[in-house]
């Protein structure tokens, strides 16, 4: 199954000897303008909501987190504010996307809608209002320094080399050993191990019928470490989080009712929902995946080490070999060449390459091949097992960025500076020409720009 969480870049913390905490809310603390941007406001209740909902990620820092939050939600309201006198336009299908994904990940967070009301203490449909409100107000923002850094111009050959002359050597980025590899891959057989786990899934379903407790088997059979240990339940979230096999067969369940067999890219699974709510279930699974046995593996190497021979003998092509032995489709066509799928460069630093293939190549010279390995390919979660050969076809020493073989890097490393002084820039002159007024509950936040000092609303 996916992870729902990828990366929330948000900062939490307690509110443990602060002045305002949005949990005293209820006890009389009538919510408030802190501050006013232009005609834009930040209010507590906005703040405390950040706050709220970086707890709900589990993701905690100290006090001073609060006065950086607010710093950076009046620097998104100078770019709003821009963004609705440019007249810029929010991308309605994008929202509706970020909202439907924020609001899985809170109740899968929370455990349920029931749950998300009462830590926020508002409806389901009254958050949705508000966050779709705070996303397109994110989008705009999001625009708006779009417009800026685009209006920064192309830069040439002589910007970079300007760039480079202008920066210390230490601070220019330091390039790491990469290598660009070819590989043949073999499975065992698949087939035989998927025939064979599905019959022992199939004897601790009927098991389950007959009467045995599926968190039981569950706590003995699963090979999810992580529900293993809790009888095999995921406890309530929304169906978007599973691979789409899973959620589909979960949700056509009846409580109570065990599954038949549901492959997905993880494995093979037996399911059991214990509860439904909308687009959100819980429920129990028993995953187990194919086990290959040595003949497997003594299969593999046999083939992959008589290719090794005949290529040291020169008897055909390393590039010929992967076209007609290899059984990876995505390097096969490809003459064998790997490349990274997330990027697809055919060139990998060292924490880019499975450890299994790094061990293999990381003593080897260019040209050279290595012994048979077992290692994983990309699908599902974890992987598939495969077994290779690795060619190393080139490998580029770690070296400091230079013009002649780092252009691509340097240039954007120096696009990336010229844009970031163009956004410091527009904020810094727009806190001068923008009235703004802080609420002097903050007086003793540290800004880390200067110009937010002078705005704080004089204590009456």
């Amino acid at each position: 199954m996916r992870h729902i969480f990828k990366g929330v870049a948000v900062m939490a913390f307690a509110a443990v000897s602060f002045a305002v905490s949005a949990q005293k809310y209820p006890d009389g603390i009538i919510d408030k303008t802190i501050a006013v941007v232009g005609n834009e406001v930040v209010m507590i209740s906005q703040l405390e909501e950040e706050v709220q909902m970086m707890r709900a990620y589990g993701m905690m820092s100290d006090k001073s987190g609060r006065c950086e939050i607010l710093e950076s939600m009046m620097s998104s309201k100078l770019f709003l504010m821009q963004s609705r006198l440019d007249s810029l336009e929010v991308n309605t299908d994008m929202v509706e996307s970020q909202l439907s994904q924020r609001m899985d990940q809170v109740r899968t967070s929370l455990g349920g809608d029931d749950e998300v009301e009462k830590y926020f203490g508002k409806s389901v449909h009254k958050l949705r209002q508000e966050w779709r409100q705070a996303i397109e107000d994110q989008t705009l923002t999001q625009q708006m320094q779009q417009e800026i850094t685009k209006k920064v111009p192309e830069l040439t050959p002589y910007d970079v080399q300007k760039y480079m002359d202008e920066t210390d050597p230490d601070d220019l980025p330091m390039v790491p050993i990469k290598y660009q590899l070819s590989q043949i891959c073999v499975y065992p057989d698949r087939e035989a191990a998927n025939l064979a786990v599905k019959e022992r899934l199939l004897a601790i379903r009927e098991r389950i019928i007959n009467g045995e407790k599926f968190s039981t088997l569950a706590r003995i059979y699963s090979q999810d470490p992580g529900s293993a240990r809790k009888g095999g339940e995921l406890g309530m979230a929304s169906k978007s989080i599973f691979w789409p096999a899973f959620s589909d067969a979960a949700m056509a369940l009846k409580p109570g009712v065990v599954s038949q067999i549901v492959e997905t890219p993880d494995g093979f699974h037996i399911i059991e929902v214990l509860e439904k709510k909308g687009d959100m279930f819980n429920a129990r699974h028993i995953l187990l995946k194919p086990e290959y046995t040595s003949e497997d593996r003594e299969k593999g190497f046999k083939l992959l080490d008589s290719l090794r021979t005949e290529l040291a003998n020169e008897a055909l092509t390393f590039e010929l070999a992967a076209r007609f032995y290899s059984e990876d489709p995505a390097t096969r066509t490809n003459g064998g060449q790997m490349a990274d799928p997330m990027t697809g460069s055919s060139y990998f630093e060292i924490d880019q390459l499975k450890p299994q293939d790094y061990a293999a190549i990381r003593d080897l010279k260019e040209g050279e091949i290595s012994e048979p390995i077992e290692s994983l390919d990309n699908e599902g979660r974890d992987g598939n097992l495969v077994y290779k050969i690795v060619k190393v076809d080139k490998i580029i020493p770690a070296h400091p960025a230079s013009f002649q073989h780092d252009y691509t890097l340097l240039l954007d490393e120096a696009t990336q500076k010229k844009a970031m002084e163009a956004i410091d820039e527009f904020i810094d002159s727009k806190i001068k020409t923008t009235y703004i007024v802080i609420d002097p509950l903050f007086q003793d936040c540290v800004f880390e720009r200067d110009g937010w000092s002078d705005k704080f609303r004089k204590k009456e």
